[in-house]
C-alpha cells in the first residue's frame, strides 16, 4: 500500500474500497489488504469525502460515508485501530504522517494505550522490545503496601488463588481464604482466617458471609474464583447447562460476594473490590482472538462478569470503594491445562508470576482508574 503515491488516487480509490466493505469480504488476505486501504483513506481524505464508520476486522458489515469534518472521523478511525490492532494499522499511520500527522498520532497513541488482542504477537512485541513490565514482573512490583492489610481471596485453596493468597501472605498481609474447601497449601500459609463451604452460586451462603468472617472490615476483596468448561463448544457441541454454570460462577458469583461484604459493612471507604475477569470477555477482541467463534459460555460468561463489575464500579464512587477489572494474563494453572500445547509460545507464567501481576495492578488502583479493563500482563487497558 506504500506505493499509492497521491491523495487523488485515494479519492479514487474510497468509492471502490468502501462498495468492497460494504459486503462481507471471505478472504482474510484480501479483506487485511482493503481494511489499510481503508485507513489510509480515513486518515487522508479531504473534509468533503470521509468514512463515517469502521466495524472490527473480518466482521465487516455496512460501510457509510458522509459529508463531515476530519474531526468527526477521529473517534471512528481511533476505534477501528483500537479493535483491529495490527501491524497494517501501524504501517499505515506511518504512511500517512506526512499528510495528516495529527491523525495518525492520534491513532499510534491508541494502539499504545491499549493491549494487544494477539496473544502470540503481543508476547513476542515484549520479548522484542525488553520489556521488562512484561516479561519480569518483579522489576516493578513491591508488594510491600500489602502489609497488615486485610485481604479476602475467592477460591484461595487452588492454582491463580492460592497464589494470590501465597504472595499476599508473604508480603506480610493478613490474609481470608474464602473457598468451598479447604487445601494444606492454604492451611500451610497460617492465614488469618478461612471460610470454607462457600459456594459462590448460592445466594444464602454468599450471604451469611458477613457473620463468618470475624476478624473485621476486608481492605482487598479479590474475586478469583471461575470455572472454564473444558470441551469446546460449537453449535454442534453446545451445552446451556454448562453455560448457564460458567456465568453464574464467573459473572453472578463475584457480585454475590462483593455485595455481602458491601452490604454487611465489611467494605469502607478506601477498600478495594477486584474481580479476576479475562481478555475473553472483550467483544472487540474476538474476531482476532475466536476468528473461527466456538467457547460460548466461556465468553458469554467473561462479558457479563465485565458488565457487572462496571456497574458495581459506578454504584460504589459514592463509597470511595475502587473496583479493579482484571485479565490475570494466561497462567500455567488448571484451569489453561487444556491450551498447554500453546502455553510457552504465547507466553504464559507460573501463577506466582500472575499473582504478582495482579497484585502490582492492585497497587496501582484508584477511584481514578476504578472500572477500567486491564491487561495485567502489560497493564494496558481492554477494550470492551
Amino acid at each position: 500500500m506504500r506505493s499509492v503515491q497521491h491523495k487523488s488516487q485515494h479519492r479514487r480509490l474510497s468509492t471502490d474500497i468502501l462498495q468492497h466493505l460494504s459486503h462481507s469480504v471471505q478472504n482474510s488476505a484480501e479483506k487485511t489488504m482493503m481494511l489499510k486501504q481503508a485507513l489510509q483513506v480515513a486518515l487522508l481524505l479531504t473534509v468533503s469525502t470521509v468514512v463515517s464508520a469502521f466495524l472490527p476486522p473480518l466482521a465487516v458489515g455496512k460501510v457509510a460515508t458522509k459529508s463531515a469534518s476530519f474531526s468527526a472521523n477521529y473517534e471512528e478511525v481511533r476505534k477501528f485501530a483500537l479493535s483491529s490492532r495490527t501491524d497494517d494499522i501501524e504501517e499505515a499511520a506511518d504512511y500517512s504522517a506526512d499528510s495528516n500527522k495529527d491523525a495518525a498520532d492520534s491513532v499510534k497513541r491508541t494502539i499504545a494505550e491499549y493491549s494487544n488482542p494477539d496473544q502470540k504477537a503481543r508476547f513476542a512485541a515484549a520479548k522484542k522490545n525488553d520489556n521488562k513490565r512484561y516479561l519480569d514482573i518483579t522489576t516493578v512490583y513491591d508488594g510491600s503496601f500489602l502489609k497488615g492489610k486485610r485481604v479476602a481471596v475467592t477460591g484461595a485453596n487452588r492454582g491463580l488463588g492460592l497464589a494470590l493468597a501465597t504472595e499476599a501472605a508473604g508480603q506480610g498481609a493478613n490474609v481470608v481464604g474464602i473457598c468451598r474447601s479447604e487445601s494444606k497449601e492454604l492451611d500451610a500459609l497460617k492465614p488469618d482466617e478461612v471460610v470454607t463451604g462457600v459456594d459462590v452460586t448460592d445466594d444464602k451462603l454468599c450471604e451469611s458471609l458477613p457473620d463468618k468472617i470475624k476478624g473485621g472490615p476486608i481492605d482487598i476483596l479479590i474475586n478469583n474464583a471461575g470455572y472454564f468448561y473444558e470441551p469446546e463448544e460449537t453449535l454442534t457441541s453446545l451445552n446451556f447447562e454448562e453455560e448457564m454454570k460458567m456465568i453464574n460462577i464467573c459473572a453472578v458469583g463475584p457480585l454475590r460476594v462483593s455485595a455481602a461484604l458491601v452490604n454487611g459493612g465489611l467494605m469502607k471507604e478506601g477498600s478495594k473490590i477486584i474481580v479476576i475477569t479475562s481478555q475473553g470477555g472483550s467483544v472487540s477482541w474476538r474476531t482476532v482472538q475466536n476468528p473461527t467463534g466456538h467457547d460460548y459460555g466461556h465468553h458469554m460468561s467473561k462479558s457479563a462478569a465485565n458488565m457487572a463489575s462496571t456497574l458495581l464500579s459506578i454504584e460504589l464512587k459514592e463509597k470511595g470503594v475502587a473496583v479493579g477489572i482484571f485479565h490475570p494474563g494466561f497462567n500455567k494453572t488448571g484451569m489453561t491445562d487444556k491450551y498447554k500445547d500453546i502455553w510457552e509460545e504465547e507466553g504464559a507464567v507460573d501463577p506466582s508470576v500472575g499473582a504478582k501481576r495482579v497484585l502490582y495492578e492492585t497497587g496501582n488502583l484508584s477511584m481514578d482508574t476504578s472500572g477500567k479493563f486491564i491487561n495485567c500482563e502489560d497493564g494496558l487497558e481492554i477494550p470492551w
